[in-house]
């Protein structure tokens, strides 16, 4: 059986998405669990950084450039000698290329529809107070295949300000996994075109410890995995890829 899937996603690019899961994966590897890492598309400097984070290498998913098949593949090899794999997504969660009349093609979203993976929805809330819970709630209706299954929120400014939110977000048919605060711990320098590279980046393992037990107080990372899914295998289907260690 494939280890399940879970993808973090936002409603647009700098939301976050990149340090909550180099966090949530060391805060999950430190608790024991196996976490498999991915990404939404052909990025390669964040995965560099999930190794880092996870111990092992991370798999790149992209719905645009390969076919289900593959994609599913993938998926499940990114999932092997693994609890789980938390897949990292890219830009905005229904930004694709215009095909066919369609904008989302190639999108996370359409990644997780394919994969069968559930959505969490990661929210930047620097200057949003209630119209937080109106985007999410336009997130989870805009395409209702996509299973968004529960919010975190970035970035808080105060405990006036996560008390706010939490009054608005608990409004919402899904779970409130966490408020994040607006930190410096969770801040990784950036350059020109991306993040600065893993190998770069001085002090990193001290970084992914530190970011880790900040998320660890702010997530609750059970409920965050209990949420994920396997991929259902289409009837007749076979792995084409080689396992590991083959």
């Amino acid at each position: 059986m494939p280890a399940p899937g879970l993808i973090l996603a936002a409603p647009a690019s700098g939301a976050g998405k990149s340090v909550l899961t180099l966090a949530i994966a060391r805060a999950l590897k430190s608790r024991g669990i196996n976490v498999g890492l991915a990404k939404s598309g052909p990025d390669y400097i964040d995965a560099g950084f999930h190794a880092a984070a996870s111990g092992r290498a991370s798999t790149n998913l992209d719905a645009w450039a390969m076919p289900a098949p593959m994609l599913r593949d993938l998926a499940e090899r990114a999932g092997q000698r693994a609890e789980l794999v938390l897949c990292e997504g890219a830009m905005g969660l229904f930004d694709g290329v215009l095909e066919d009349g369609r904008a989302e093609r190639g999108s996370t979203a359409e990644l997780a529809e394919l994969l069968g993976w559930p959505v969490v929805l990661l929210l930047d809330l620097r200057g949003q107070g209630a119209s937080a819970a109106a985007v999410a709630r336009g997130f989870m209706t805009h395409r209702p295949a996509v299973a968004i299954m529960g919010v975190i929120g970035n970035r808080v400014a105060s405990p006036r300000h996560a008390a706010l939110l939490r009054a608005a977000l608990k409004e919402l048919p899904v779970p409130l996994l966490g408020l994040v605060p607006r930190d410096a711990r969770l801040a990784l320098p950036e350059r020109h075109l991306g993040l600065v590279q893993a190998r770069e980046h001085a002090a990193l393992d001290a970084f992914l410890d530190s970011a880790a037990a900040l998320i660890a107080e702010v997530i609750d990372l059970d409920a965050l995995v209990a949420l994920a899914r396997p991929t259902p295998r289409p009837v007749g289907s076979a792995t084409h890829l080689p396992r590991l260690g083959q």
